[in-house]
């Protein structure tokens, strides 16, 4: 192949094999270690959509106060998983070379998502249920991105199992992230007056209320 003269279609990936941070031999693009960060670098993305929605509320004048914050809160998240996916990208021969809160997931980062979580908390209504995401487009954003960051997390736990985590901080960091960004969506909801929509049905629920406790 011709030599390609561009800063980001390289042309070393064609082979489907892919470089980690601080040097190491490649791997391929469906390796374990991929799948994790290349499931973060989704996680950003769909947070990207959430903050993008709450940017167009606000360039049009229709941001409730109470969301105004959120945007701000959303960028930093990006950022963290940012620091998440350069851990993940890292092999274990070169941990020495990765830094807390940087390059990699700190106690400090996972400690400050527990009490965003508490805080959070406190000033909404939480559902009894399970519920159905869709009730605002941020709210939905949020949602597909907390799937995305348990999937990240399923895919770390795989890593976990092999011995491939550097950190002991990153299962619960993407752990506690997924439950802030599901308070967050609530959050979203709330904000705008809408309800979460139960996964049950009216209907299904007065049917079980009927039939009393079960033995």
């Amino acid at each position: 192949m011709d030599r390609i003269d561009s800063v980001v279609a390289t042309g070393r990936g064609d082979d489907g094999t892919t470089g980690l941070l601080y040097g190491g031999p490649r791997i391929r693009k469906d390796d374990a270690r991929t799948e994790a960060y290349g499931t973060v670098d989704e996680a950003v993305a769909a947070l990207g959509l959430a903050r993008a929605e709450l940017g167009l509320k606000s360039q049009y004048g229709t941001l409730n106060p109470g969301l105004a914050s959120v945007a701000e809160l959303i960028l930093r998240l990006q950022r963290e998983l940012f620091v998440v996916g350069a851990e993940l990208a890292t092999t274990p021969a070169a941990t020495g070379r990765l830094e807390d809160g940087q390059t990699r997931v700190s106690a400090a980062m996972v400690e400050s998502l527990t009490a965003l979580v508490v805080d959070l908390e406190k000033r909404i209504e939480m559902p009894r249920e399970f519920v159905v995401p869709g009730e605002t487009r941020t709210s939905a954003a949020l949602e597909l991105a907390r799937t995305i960051i348990r999937r990240a997390e399923r895919r770390a736990v795989t890593l976990e199992a092999q011995d491939l985590l550097s950190g002991k901080h990153l299962l619960p960091y993407l752990n506690r992230l997924a439950d802030l960004v599901w308070v967050l969506a609530r959050v979203a909801e709330q904000a705008e007056s809408r309800t979460s929509t139960p996964a049950r049905t009216a209907s299904h629920r007065r049917t079980k209320q009927d039939k009393g406790p079960q033995p």
